[in-house]
């Protein structure tokens, strides 16, 4: 066994080590990257323009994204037993993110996401789950205690559900406060949405939940009602160019994107969680933690790749100690 397989096989926690802001349960991907002029219709076969083979997965991503802006971020997942898998261990490591919690599943292949990006910056996504679907509640059980010191849980949809369902369920007995991605979008039971403090969706995963179109403000501001009826806290909807709505406490409102060329979409709403969630943590005005990761998201997209465009806190001048509650 390597060094990275000796560290990440549940070891006991190390309580030595300072409490984590932010905790992500969550998916691990190799995202195998092709660019070409447009998106293939069915049944067609186009010349591509570039390949790439980067670190990604919407558990992982998010990661990455809370930690470049500026949370101490621990993730607990899984991986393969192969070079994906330990490519990925060692990029955690590169993040300063705390990896204690993902696991190396023996015999199982690390998930990988063949991703497509055409000329107008849009995409189209293709998952295998792979060890991500090896995550279970026993994975999280060892690491009770980094859910109990907390401020924040991330979860999304690329592992099981009751996993996602059993860290949920550990964050509210704790007081974490809890946030769901529910990416990519499954058909979700109410009992599960009560234990979400903050709801994150775009405009496909909303009209889902909701039963309702969504794909203007307005008609995402329609939804929020049978949205909340559901059960879910605070929600989030996030229209790309047109902006996020946002329903908090008594507060309905529409913040408007900034416009910028964008290249690549690919990442967009995992950094808009990271920046959301790491300015959260930190106590900052829900205000401004949406302005965060609407600002973040707005430079992932004029760059290429999800991790690879993601910033970093220090590419924010504008942020100030004065977003923070009073």
């Amino acid at each position: 066994m390597n060094a990275l397989e000796v560290s990440n096989v549940n070891p006991a926690p190390d309580t030595a080590r300072p409490a984590c802001e932010v905790v992500v349960v969550g998916s691990l991907n190799m995202d195998l990257v092709t660019r070409t002029p447009r998106l293939p219709q069915p049944g067609e076969t186009l010349t591509g323009r570039g390949f790439s083979i980067t670190q990604g997965g919407k558990g992982a991503n998010q990661a990455v994204a809370l930690a470049r802006l500026g949370a101490s971020v621990a993730m607990i997942g899984c991986v393969g037993d192969d070079d994906y898998g330990r490519e990925m261990l060692a990029n955690l490591a590169r993040e300063g993110i705390d990896h204690r919690g993902v696991r190396i599943e023996h015999g199982c292949p690390t998930g990988i996401a063949a991703i497509t990006v055409d000329d107008t910056s849009q995409n189209s996504i293709i998952v295998v789950p792979g060890s991500n679907h090896a995550l279970t509640q026993a994975d999280i059980e060892p690491f009770d205690t980094l859910l109990r010191d907390a401020r924040l849980l991330v979860c999304q949809l690329e592992v099981p559900l009751e996993t996602v369902r059993f860290a949920l369920q550990a964050a509210r007995r704790h007081g974490c406060t809890t946030l769901l991605n529910a990416a990519p979008i499954l058909p979700l039971d109410d009992a599960l949405l009560a234990m979400v403090d903050w709801l994150v969706v775009n405009e496909i995963e909303a009209a889902a939940l909701a039963g309702q179109a969504v794909g203007t403000p307005d008609e995402a501001l329609a939804a929020i009602t049978p949205l909340r009826a559901r059960g879910c806290g605070d929600v989030l909807i996030t229209l790309g160019a047109q902006g996020t709505v946002a329903a908090f406490g008594d507060e309905l409102r529409h913040f408007e994107a900034q416009k910028v060329a964008a290249i690549d979409t690919t990442g967009a709403g995992d950094t808009f969680v990271g920046g959301f969630g790491a300015a959260l943590a930190q106590g900052a005005t829900v205000e401004a933690a949406i302005r965060l990761g609407q600002a973040a998201a707005a430079i992932a997209v004029t760059r290429a790749g999800a991790q690879t465009a993601m910033p970093y806190r220090h590419e924010f001048a504008n942020q100030t100690d004065s977003d923070r509650k009073s």
